[in-house]
């Protein structure tokens, strides 16, 4: 596994991971990755590729369901991480935003948060103020409702409470789990503009989603799954532009195009081209846990 440089103490390697589930269904197999100090990473692939899998095993929630890291590593800074143990994750700087929101329902807006900085201990009054004040600032709306509750809150307003809640860890690194599953329009575009916005504050971001578009737009480099194996990896913007990849997650019918693995190339600036319908998903309300792979 190589070092990471001293100026990207904050990166994630992942290396020749295997995750097994009960001893007897392979995950993954020989995946490798690298998430960057301050970069955003996207995760494309169909229904049990296994980008749930990863980011489970970088989270430490694998054993939550009977999931296993099998071989391979990964490597967040300094810190081991073993895909058994999320507090440790936690501590390091790594938080997941599970698939589905996954919000306390009976708990308010308020206590939801609260819940977000439990795994690090017990922290200075003035460190909690400022990072609910920065989710307050990313999501005005919950600022509105803190006492309302979350099961009673829009799909939309529950995913801004999702991302809210983890970010009141201070994560360096955030993985997001399909945060446009189930919303309107206006709503996934809100979304994007968030994770801009966070990694614009320094915060590493992981992304899985099945809106490849969104995905591209946001992403620096990104990592087709399928079948539990990276088949290709490359800048995001010249992936868009390969014929497997506008055909399968874009949704184009191409003429001949460059399938060959794209070479590694700087940090690009890029866009969202979604509309502007109302937001007007609402979700049942579901108690905390991680989606399917």
């Amino acid at each position: 596994m190589p070092e990471a440089p001293p100026d990207e103490e904050a990166a994630l390697y992942v290396e020749g991971l295997d995750v097994t589930y009960g001893r007897a269904l392979s995950a993954l197999r020989s995946v490798s990755l690298t998430v960057p100090h301050g970069a955003v990473v996207a995760l494309l692939g169909p229904n049990g590729a296994g980008k749930t899998t990863l980011l489970r095993a970088v989270s430490g929630t694998l054993r939550l369901h009977r999931g296993a890291v099998t071989a391979g590593r990964i490597r967040y800074g300094a810190t081991e991480l073993d895909g058994r143990d999320p507090v440790a994750a936690v501590r390091a700087g790594v938080v997941q935003v599970p698939e589905g929101r996954r919000v306390f329902a009976g708990l308010t807006v308020d206590e939801n948060l609260r819940t977000g900085g439990l795994g690090l201990g017990r922290r200075r009054p003035a460190q909690v103020a400022e990072a609910r004040d920065r989710v307050f600032a990313l999501f005005p709306r919950l600022a509105e409702r803190t006492r309302q509750a979350a099961g009673l809150l829009s799909g939309g307003e529950q995913q801004m409470l999702a991302i809210g809640r983890a970010l009141m860890a201070a994560p360096r690194l955030l993985l997001l789990d399909e945060p446009s599953l189930g919303l309107a329009p206006q709503m996934v575009h809100r979304i994007a503009e968030v994770v801009r916005e966070i990694n614009a504050q320094g915060t590493a971001v992981l992304l899985v989603e099945q809106n490849a578009g969104m995905a591209l737009s946001l992403a620096d480099t990104a990592h087709v799954l399928e079948v539990g194996e990276v088949r290709l990896s490359g800048p995001a913007d010249e992936l868009a532009r390969t014929d497997a990849v506008r055909r399968l997650y874009l949704g184009e019918t191409t003429e001949a195009t460059d399938t060959t693995e794209p070479a590694d190339t700087s940090k690009s600036t890029k866009s969202t081209g979604t509309d502007n319908t109302a937001d007007t998903t609402s979700t049942t309300p579901t108690t905390e846990g991680q989606g399917a792979a």
